[in-house]
């Protein structure tokens, strides 16, 4: 058995991002990806079985990735507006900071691939952000609906200015942020004193 260079997987993984950007993920071959990331089709074969354990591979990396950077700087101490600020903020920067995979988990999530690969559910990177939304809840400062629906009040207005944002250069609009911020919290908050 072969070893893996972590080089070469990471050649994979680049290789597969530039062509599921250029080429969309129903035009992606195993040969393609070898040919973009100048190895043999046998070494591909090497660290993965078939494309599509390619694309999940990539797929809860890259979600694992987001997951990470989603909660950096959350801890228990904070309160649950400063915990949905830094949530929505960090999520901003990600996407922002790394375009091209917050892209190819756009293609995955628009795609009927998602279902064929079985992807194992990933709230388990997401766990903390639920575990706020629990607490906000038992504390009475968020309503009382499902967590994921509090989440992507918060989530999904990020995005949109996230892609607002990915023809321009320069930095956050912290006024836009801030807006998004407020009425994402106005959204999901019990309007109680805060």
């Amino acid at each position: 058995m072969r070893l893996k260079d972590e080089t070469k997987n990471q050649a994979i993984f680049d290789a597969t991002i530039e062509l599921i950007h250029e080429i969309g993920l129903s035009e992606l071959s195993m040969s393609k990806i070898a040919k973009r990331a100048k190895l043999s089709s046998a070494t591909i074969y090497v660290y993965y079985e078939n494309k599509e354990d390619l694309l999940l591979k990539l797929y809860l990396d890259i979600k694992g990735k987001m997951g990470s950077s989603m909660l950096k700087d959350v801890h228990e101490g904070m309160s649950t507006k400063q915990h949905c600020y830094t949530f929505m903020r960090n999520a901003l920067d990600f996407i922002l900071h790394n375009q091209r995979w917050y892209l190819v988990l756009e293609q995955f999530s628009s795609s009927p691939l998602i279902d064929k690969l079985c992807i194992e559910d990933t709230a388990p990177l997401f766990a903390p952000l639920y575990r706020f939304v629990e607490d906000g809840q038992r504390s009475g400062q968020l309503k009382q609906v499902e967590a994921s629906l509090l989440l992507s009040y918060c989530y999904f207005p990020v995005i949109q200015l996230a892609k607002s944002m990915f023809d321009h250069t320069e930095a956050v609009d912290e006024e836009q942020f801030n807006t998004v911020f407020a009425l994402s919290w106005d959204a999901i908050s019990q309007k109680t004193n805060e």
